[in-house]
């Protein structure tokens, strides 16, 4: 197999086999990896940060049981895939603003045409604000332009129309990318927890410490969240993540200020050679 690229409107689409799979494929935006996508094995998740969505998933709902699940940022698919795979019968939205990314993906990894995932072009804001009231089990916003966070997907009013669409004991995670002194990850936290009272983060270590550039899934509920659970399995991960909840995740975020639409920023980018 070889390299496939297609110019989109985010830039240089490329999906790039993966050696070890044969049928497996990672997709990268100007050369930022966004995805991994095993077309044979759809519960298979390689990036760190989509086995950590993954675990949410799991523990969304009880095993195995249909969810409805809101994706802001389509890409390739992968956790819809996932859901689809682990879940039969689920429900899902994804929107994805890039329609010729959507097009690309759906020519050169197609998925089961059985599975209940309806793909809305367009502004992920405003995709969610089309989400009937207390539709959702799960929204899962993973939406990077330039491999940064849009400004107006960071603040209260926004997490104040995901908490609309989920319906009481519905889960809400996020996907955010920050590097020291991630002023913009505790940010997010203040501001996730305006809305919802009850909050985990997980992410690499050396992340937390401010160590280095990455990922980290913020995951919010009005009710309790399976800690434990998530801890036990982060814990087990290839690429071990730490959750911080309750004492230890107020300490961390410090006493940082909620952002709101008249004040918010996009994600910081990625320092030069993140991705090298």
């Amino acid at each position: 197999m070889e390299t496939v690229t297609e110019t989109v409107d985010g830039g240089l689409a490329e999906l790039r086999p993966d050696r070890d799979r044969p049928r497996g494929w990672t997709l990268l935006l100007d050369g930022a990896p966004q995805s991994h996508v095993d077309l044979d094995d759809p519960r298979r998740l390689d990036f760190s940060y989509q086995r950590r969505l993954g675990h949410i998933a799991d523990l969304a709902g009880p095993p195995g049981q249909p969810l409805r699940v809101v994706h802001l940022g389509g890409g390739a698919l992968t956790l819809a895939r996932y859901v689809a795979a682990t879940r039969p019968r689920s429900t899902q939205q994804a929107v994805e603003i890039d329609t010729p990314l959507v097009e690309f993906v759906r020519r050169q990894l197609p998925w089961d045409r059985t599975w209940r995932i309806r793909i809305r072009g367009g502004d992920a804001r405003a995709g969610l604000a089309k989400v009937p009231d207390g539709w959702a089990d799960l929204v899962i916003a993973d939406v990077f332009r330039g491999a940064r966070t849009p400004a107006h997907l960071t603040s209260t009013e926004f997490v104040a129309d995901v908490r609309r669409a989920l319906r009481p004991g519905g889960h809400y995670a996020a996907n955010l990318a920050d590097g020291p002194p991630l002023s913009f990850l505790r940010g997010q936290i203040a501001t996730v927890h305006t809305v919802f009272p009850e909050l985990c983060l997980i992410a690499d270590p050396a992340v937390l410490r401010g160590k280095r550039f990455g990922n980290a899934v913020l995951l919010a509920a009005d009710t309790a969240l399976p800690v434990a659970e998530l801890t036990r399995r982060a814990a087990t991960d290839p690429q071990t993540g730490r959750v911080e909840h309750g004492r230890a995740l107020a300490d961390f975020t410090g006493g940082a200020a909620p952002v709101t639409d008249a004040t918010a920023v996009a994600s910081p980018a990625p320092p030069a050679g993140t991705f090298a």
